[in-house]
């Protein structure tokens, strides 16, 4: 409750709507209070006395009261739904940037299938809970307390039956709480799971299909799905058992308050409209009672799931800028690496990378070589502050990135990862996702040289062409040009490619090399490739092993004192070290 209770901030711009709509309620349930009173008037005034001008009186009244009641139902709906709706927008809108500002670490935590219940069900389920608050929360304690004060009013000789009632349904009510309550949390994170199963098969079909585990991956999604269906009857059954008791007490009490209220009616203490009229405020005030416990069971749950959002909402990224950042403004690229050592974990004991030290002049090409695992993506991941070094430094023009603003350093780095990701949309609005002003002109020079314009001409639709969800339409080297395309548009100080030509054919990656050639010469870059002949032109080549530096050099240096990059190169281009041709 206390984390529903810290969303309700989001509510504050639509206030006026969430005052007004209580007060309708209370409209409604004053027009519906008056009904059963109206009911024993007609029977004990009008028919037993044959008074037909009060009857239509009276009957008119309660068609009277109706249409208000009916007035101000409509309204508190209409009222209720305008509120929550921009509560719930509001909190989704903040919660999507939100993750926006988490670093990859605290996605990693959080991971995507998690963060997609927090952003669609959970904020679901938190805006049925206020909306039923706007709504019933309201109805059912007024009716509640109303109806027993009516009762109370209408009949003092059977006030006793309420009274004994009311604390065997408030009994069964606490149980169903306690139980449920932790129930629903399990629900949510069943739900969790089956989303991440989701997310994971359909961001990976195309493995899934080529290894034909469909079969496997329909048993995966079915373990998850009955684990949450499972979890659902849990509760449901809970529900069931307690519903019945529930109707079962209403009952007796309706049976009880026609037993003394007739022989209170054949003994002259009461009217037969009296107990018309009190068996409807009985049923009311136990059927208002259950009402509020399964709002409150609401309430639990939307309360698991606030405090599912809360985590986002209190999460700290991991990298932080510092109080007063530091700007770049004419950045030259100039990257050093001192003593660095890197652990995901935030651990040294284990490190990915181990005392990396080496500096990257402006305008240098730095080559990184070594077999998967060594540590090569780790390293350039540091450069833009992804994650923050372990132990040492990295710094950009002689500042410690640490000290820089994020946005200021990463707008000075430009990224062609080897796993594209593109965005829907055109062509031309991916190679300038970076700069959304780009011109088209500028466009083109970055597609021509990452070799990408010919094909994208030989779309009917050009650089208009519509690009399908990641890229679906595209093949795997058509998608690396693009993306090469859109770091070169940004013009960076520093340009990262992080084995960003494997899926491109030799020729096509000469063309690639050829034409960054000329665009690489007054920017750093730091190039990861399988390919050895990719870095052979590269200022400075580093071998990893381990997540060390074990050679460092260019080609010529390398090849002459460097076991392991020669035995890279001859695995490669053969001839003893002498390249084909």
């Amino acid at each position: 409750m206390k984390s529903i209770v810290q969303l309700l901030r989001f509510l504050k711009p639509y206030r006026v709507w969430a005052l007004i709509a209580p007060l309708l309620m209370m409209l409604e349930v004053a027009m519906d209070l008056m009904q059963p009173r109206m009911i024993a008037r007609i029977v004990d005034e009008g028919i037993a006395q044959k008074n037909l001008p009060l009857v239509l009186q009276l009957g008119g009244m309660m068609i009277g009261f109706a249409i208000i009641g009916a007035f101000g139902g409509m309204s508190n709906g209409f009222f209720a739904v305008r509120a929550v709706q921009g509560f719930a927008a509001d909190l989704r809108e903040t919660l999507f940037r939100k993750v926006q500002e988490l670093s990859f670490a605290n996605l990693e935590e959080l991971e995507i299938g998690r963060l997609i219940t927090r952003l669609t069900n959970d904020v679901t389920q938190v805006q049925q809970a206020i909306y039923m608050t706007l709504r019933m929360m309201i109805r059912a304690p007024l009716l509640l307390i109303g109806s027993l004060v009516m009762a109370i009013v209408t009949s003092p000789q059977l006030t006793f039956i309420p009274l004994i009632l009311m604390p065997i349904e408030l009994l069964v009510m606490s149980w169903f709480i306690h139980k449920a309550t932790p129930l629903y949390t399990r629900v949510q994170e069943r739900l969790d799971k089956l989303n991440g199963v989701m997310q994971e098969n359909l961001a990976g079909v195309r493995v899934v299909k080529a290894f034909v585990r469909e079969t496997y991956e329909e048993q995966r999604f079915g373990k998850a799905n009955d684990a949450l269906v499972n979890q659902n009857l849990v509760v449901a059954r809970l529900s069931a058992a307690t519903t019945p008791f529930m109707m079962l007490t209403m009952n007796l009490g309706v049976v009880a308050v026609l037993w003394f209220g007739g022989v209170e009616v054949t003994q002259g203490g009461m009217q037969v409209g009296q107990i018309i009229a009190f068996v409807n405020y009985l049923n009311t005030t136990l059927f208002s009672l259950m009402m509020v416990s399964m709002l409150v069971i609401g309430a639990a749950r939307a309360g698991a799931s606030a405090a599912r959002i809360q985590e986002v909402l209190l999460s700290q990224p991991a990298v932080q800028d510092p109080p007063q950042p530091r700007q770049i403004p004419a950045p030259r690229g100039r990257v050093t690496f001192e003593n660095v050592c890197f652990s995901y974990d935030g651990n040294c004991g284990d490190p990915v990378l181990k005392d990396i030290s080496f500096t990257a002049e402006p305008g240098q090409t730095v080559a990184l070589l070594g077999m998967t695992g060594a540590g090569k993506s780790s390293l350039v991941q540091l450069i833009p502050r992804f994650y923050d070094v372990t132990a040492g430094r990295v710094t950009f023009d002689g500042v410690d990135i640490r000290e820089l603003e994020q946005a200021s350093l990463r707008r000075a780095i430009g990224i062609a990862l080897q796993e594209t990701v593109l965005f829907s949309g055109t062509i031309r609005d991916n190679i300038r996702y970076g700069r959304p002003d780009a011109s088209d002109a500028e466009v083109i020079a970055a597609a021509q040289a990452a070799q990408a314009h010919d094909f994208i001409m030989s779309f009917p639709d050009g650089y208009d062409t519509e690009v399908g969800q990641r890229g679906v339409n595209l093949s795997g080297g058509q998608k690396q040009r693009l993306a090469i395309a859109r770091a070169l548009l940004i013009n960076p100080a520093v340009l990262i490619l992080d084995d960003s030509t494997s899926a491109v054919d030799v020729e096509t990656e000469a063309k690639i090399q050829a034409a960054l050639e000329v665009l690489l010469r007054d920017r750093t870059s730091f190039v990861i490739a399988q390919r050895i002949s990719t870095v052979l032109t590269a200022d400075k080549i580093l071998v990893l092993d381990d997540g060390r530096i074990v050679a460092e050099g260019s080609h010529d240096e390398l090849l002459a004192s460097s076991p392991i990059y020669r035995d890279i190169y001859d695995s490669q281009l053969g001839n003893g070290g002498m390249l084909n041709g």
